[in-house]
């Protein structure tokens, strides 16, 4: 297979996150809208597996493309999917990061306002930048280290006055959510620079990658399903208390799962946390046109300094779209661990 281009065009990276800031958005209202509102709950476990399995079917249908006939696709997988295990258990390391953090990400919701997480959650911006420094071998500038916890500061003025005004109370523990969240956060930054790095450490296309990973995501979250809620999706099916709404989501957090593949792979990872943030700003704003939120001070200074730090990190001319060639120090050469 010949290698996918690496030199795009700025248009298209800026819509790539563009595109994936307002998926983001959308699904966060849409989210927060199907588990407050309805009798019948329905079980997150199996929407993060059927996520995943859309992911997969969309990302083959890339790949036929990108491959141009029926043929070369069946070659393409059986010689980097099914005849690469390797492969396949390199990339089962992010698939089961990521479903620890999904997991973390609902025990931390339970136990926490929904405000006071995506406030806390946005650490994984230094968690993810640290990762990058030393997974990459990649060095920030003092400007993106700023501009980095300008966008925590920002964020956490933005979503201070939605954590006041919140009107539900339910029995919580803080003490567990705030350690879940931590785990999330860690999970977050390890999964996603270690999937950048086996991204752009070869010319491997990008939908064989995801192939890769989303076959391995299947499987452990069907895991993660039957060891959550297996008598009860037994006994309710797995479908339960599904509507057009959780469709919606799950439809949202497959596309935006593809566009954050395609931000890491061109563009890095932190700036895809960047775009996160964004999309937490315009949700909220949503949330300000749809539940009644009022506009505060502390609103605008967060969205300004939001936006004051996505264009201060874009100032650096550096190349991200490839992995930097560690200097060696001594004589011994350290391989690379991926």
């Amino acid at each position: 297979m010949s290698p996918p281009k690496e030199n795009v065009s700025l248009p298209f990276k800026l819509y790539c996150l563009t595109v994936m800031t307002l998926v983001a958005a959308t699904y966060t209202v849409a989210l927060r809208y199907t588990r407050t509102v309805g009798a019948e709950l329905y079980f997150s476990t199996t929407a993060v597996c059927i996520t995943e399995v859309i992911k997969l079917f969309l990302s083959l249908g890339i790949l036929a493309r990108e491959s141009g006939s029926l043929a070369r696709l069946i070659t393409s997988l059986k010689e980097n999917v099914f005849g690469s295990p390797k492969e396949l258990l390199k990339l089962s390391v992010p698939s089961l990061v990521y479903a620890v953090q999904n997991n973390m990400a609902f025990v931390a919701l339970s136990n926490l306002d929904a405000a006071v997480y995506q406030v806390t959650y946005q650490l994984k911006i230094p968690c993810t930048a640290l990762c990058t420094v030393l997974m990459l071998n990649r060095t920030l500038s003092k400007l993106q280290w700023f501009s980095v916890f300008m966008l925590c500061g920002g964020v956490t003025l933005v979503q201070w006055k939605p954590a006041q005004a919140t009107k539900v109370q339910v029995e919580q523990n803080p003490w567990l959510g705030f350690g879940a969240i931590t785990i999330a956060v860690l999970c977050s930054g390890f999964a996603g620079v270690y999937f950048e790095k086996v991204l752009k450490s070869s010319d491997t296309s990008l939908w064989v990658r995801n192939i890769q990973m989303y076959l391995s995501g299947i499987v452990v979250t069907l895991v993660g399903v039957y060891m959550s809620d297996g008598a009860q999706v037994l006994e309710k099916g797995f479908f339960y208390g599904y509507t057009f709404f959780v469709w919606l989501v799950i439809f949202l957090a497959s596309v935006g799962g593809l566009y954050t593949s395609v931000v890491v792979k061109y563009t890095d990872n932190i700036m895809k946390g960047f775009s996160a943030a964004a999309a937490i700003v315009l949700s909220t704003a949503a949330s300000v046109i749809l539940f009644g939120l009022q506009i505060t001070v502390t609103f605008t200074m967060g969205a300004l300094l939001v936006c004051i730090s996505i264009y201060l990190y874009g100032l650096p001319r550096q190349d991200t779209t490839k992995i930097q060639p560690s200097e060696p120090k001594s004589s011994k050469e350290r391989p690379d661990v991926v």
